[in-house]
């Protein structure tokens, strides 16, 4: 049995105006191709690293093709997405000619891509694979929480099968399903059938924390249903608000065994639950402030304050002043800033050197709606060329880099300035500068969960807040031109807040 993986991976912001294009998906080995796969990925918590442990459980021989992966950024420049999509059939079909046919595709999606001119650029992948293989050979996608899923996709694939955690831990375990899914296909031992139930739904970051209620009753829902007869797998996925797509919304997916009926009949169960819960997974937005507040009533520390309106994890600039021009203004000591994305200002820290104090315009500079610059004197504490290793429980075995940055220090406040927008996944980078998270009593962190995989520990209190940043989960402030339908909460309002 012969399987070929491949994939185009991107968490697509609309909001933001900044394009991604092909030097992007090459930074820090952002693409791999063909066997370079294996190097890359093997023993790593990602779904192609899953694809790789699953194939070996399973006896098949894994065909890579081309992995690309982009951090999350605006809308792909379509001729570099076209000419990935085609090398990924070209290397499909020379592997066919080298080796012969092979007996399905093993695709490491995103669920939230968008190229310009192509609004589900996930289904365009699925579908491009489809109309190759044609209608026998299996395809089986792995998708990230927060897909904007469609039809078209659901018709395309013979299953997809979404992460079951936020923060995502359990990447490398839905590749091993994945490849487990498509082995037993190939073998005739199942034949998969899936079925969609989309819901008006934009869900609250805070409430989608997957071991914490009120979201750990969703898993357990979906579980138990995976335990039925006849079913295969359920994905829930809560979504991407901040793409301005027709089919923006959360959905849940089913796959049953030869039964398209039970598919569906099981879809519109959970996706009926949902709905009739959704106040549950509605969380009003608090202030910089309110959050502190918050914090500093438990009394234990550190605090930490997720800046998830400026995630670059989900496409935001980084760059959002509010927070720290906060923290300078309450006088905080010991608090923490990861990570400000300044180019410019960790270029001038380099140049100043360690020890030296310069005067920084930092932060602001990308968009009106992050806030003005913080001018302020800073120490420069430690440089880094932004080489490091994760460590954490979500990306642990692979490398990245942050690109050239700095520690400074402004009165008790320390920032991390990156030139890569990149979110806080876990501790690995700040150790790499000397710094030790834990003894920090203030942290706040561009990301809206992911940072609790390995920051959770630590942490005396957690709170989400919705500074002045492109991604507010304010949701009626999103841009919505193309969205086909009312959803709860903008037009349809919850019953709190």
């Amino acid at each position: 049995m012969r399987i070929a993986t491949g994939g185009i991976i991107h968490e697509t912001s609309t909001c933001v105006d900044s394009p991604t294009t092909m030097s992007q998906f090459e930074f820090d080995r952002g693409i791999i191709r063909g066997a370079d796969v294996f190097e890359r990925f093997r023993g790593t918590n990602v779904c192609t690293g899953g694809f790789i442990e699953g194939a070996e459980e399973n006896g098949f021989e894994l065909v890579p093709l081309l992995r690309a992966s982009a951090f999350p950024n605006g809308l792909i420049v379509r001729s570099d997405y076209d000419s990935l999509k085609q090398e990924l059939l070209d290397r499909l079909a020379a592997a066919e000619r080298d080796g012969g046919p092979v007996d399905g595709v093993l695709l490491d999606l995103h669920g939230a891509m968008v190229v310009d001119g192509i609004d589900d650029g996930d289904g365009d992948v699925i579908e491009a694979f489809r109309e190759y293989l044609g209608p026998e050979r299996p395809i089986v996608v792995t998708q990230d929480l927060h897909g904007n899923h469609t039809r078209a996709r659901v018709a395309s694939a013979d299953a997809l099968v979404g992460f079951d955690t936020f923060p995502h831990v359990d990447m490398a375990e839905r590749g091993v399903e994945a490849a487990e899914i498509i082995a037993r296909t190939v073998r005739g031992e199942i034949r998969p059938q899936m079925a969609i139930h989309q819901l008006p739904l934009f869900w609250s970051t805070p409430c989608q924390v997957t071991a914490h209620p009120p979201m750990d009753e969703v898993v357990r829902r979906v579980h138990e249903l995976e335990t039925r007869p006849g079913i295969i797998c359920v994905t829930i996925a809560t979504g991407f608000p901040w793409a301005n797509v027709p089919g923006v919304g959360s959905s849940v997916m089913v796959v049953a065994d030869s039964d398209p009926a039970l598919a569906q009949q099981t879809a519109d169960e959970l996706g009926a639950w949902i709905w009739a819960n959704r106040e549950r997974w509605y969380s009003p937005p608090l202030t910089v402030r309110e959050g502190l507040q918050r914090g500093e009533e438990i009394a234990k520390y550190p605090i930490i304050v997720a800046d998830h309106a400026d995630n670059t994890g989900g496409g935001s600039p980084g760059d959002s002043t509010e927070v720290l021009r906060t923290f300078l203004d309450l006088g905080l000591q010991d608090a923490l800033i990861l990570y400000m994305v300044d180019p410019e200002v960790a270029t001038q820290a380099h140049r100043a050197g360690i020890g030296s104090r310069i005067a920084v315009s930092l932060g602001g500079k990308s968009s009106p709606v992050q806030g003005e610059p913080v001018e302020e004197d800073a120490e420069v504490v430690a440089v880094s060329d932004g080489a490091f290793a994760y460590d954490g429980p979500m990306f642990g075995g692979l490398t990245s880099s942050m690109g050239t940055s700095a520690w400074l220090k402004m009165e008790g406040v320390n920032v991390v300035v990156v030139t890569a927008r990149e979110q806080p996944f876990d501790m690995a980078f700040a150790r790499s500068l000397g710094i030790d998270c834990a003894k920090m009593k203030y942290i706040s962190l561009k990301s809206a969960a992911h940072f609790r995989a390995a920051f959770e520990p630590i942490a005396g209190s957690i709170h989400n807040i919705d500074a002045a940043g492109i991604h507010t989960h304010d949701f009626g402030r999103l841009p919505s031109s193309k969205r086909t339908r009312d959803v709860f909460p903008i037009e349809i309002k919850p019953a709190v807040g």
